[in-house]
């Protein structure tokens, strides 16, 4: 069983190798270039580097969203690219649930903070029970206030990681009343591995799509949508 995942859907782009659930090649770059300069070069890569033919993969897997509006797009397009080459399925990730999966085993509760601009992240809330993921709050966009008073409600040890981290660690010094803290650096962003790790668990489930039917998952419109709504409210 050999998949191939890729994540855009923030700063980083990411893309990696699995096979029998072994993370053979994972290449992850955090840096001011855009996703459609790095993702496909980073596939290119991993598969010159482990001597591995596309048509030998046996599913893709991407990121499917919330995210970055631009990023998701970029993912998508190239799983579906490589999806209709390949002929073989797409198995979409949700963004903030294979961030929490980087934290696996960990008894504390997973907060993962995506920025999603105007005061609001990208969130949700997980803990591992033994080997099972538990979802305790499904992915959501919410302002950062009501996922920290969340927190404080369960009133258990939380750890936090995410971009929306550094934009917004004064709000939950200010405001976590629960112990907390911050996850490392090699754990603390999307890794194309845990949305490759996570997959594999969702093939065994019979989950995953066609590339023609495969769609990010966006959670609120695109500003261009948002303006769009604004203007017609104005001509009324």
């Amino acid at each position: 069983m050999k998949i191939l995942a890729i994540d855009s859907s923030g700063l980083v782009a990411s893309a990696a190798l699995l096979a029998d659930g072994i993370l053979v090649a994972e290449y992850t770059v955090d840096y001011k270039k855009t996703h459609s300069q790095t993702l496909l070069p980073m596939v290119d890569e991993i598969l010159r580097m482990t001597e591995q033919e596309l048509m030998e993969i046996d599913a893709i897997a991407v990121s499917e969203g919330p995210g970055s509006f631009t990023g998701l797009r970029i993912g998508a397009a190239t799983a579906k690219g490589l999806g209709l080459v390949i002929e073989k399925p797409i198995i979409g990730v949700p963004t903030v649930d294979a961030l929490a999966y980087n934290l696996y085993g960990t008894k504390r509760r997973i907060c993962p903070l995506m920025d999603a601009r105007r005061a609001q992240v990208y969130t949700g809330v997980y803990t591992f029970e033994g080997e099972n993921f538990i979802t305790l709050v499904p992915q959501k966009i919410a302002a950062v206030e009501e996922i920290l008073q969340q927190l404080n409600g369960m009133g258990e040890p939380v750890i936090f990681l995410g971009d929306g981290v550094p934009v917004h660690e004064r709000a939950i010094a200010q405001t976590m009343k629960a112990p907390y803290s911050f996850a490392p650096a090699h754990l603390a962003r999307q890794r194309a591995g845990a949305v490759g790790a996570l997959a594999a668990l969702y093939y065994k489930e019979g989950k995953g799509c066609t590339a023609g039917e495969f769609a990010p998952v966006y959670l609120r419109p695109s500003q261009a949508e948002r303006e769009r709504e604004e203007r017609l409210k104005g001509a009324v």
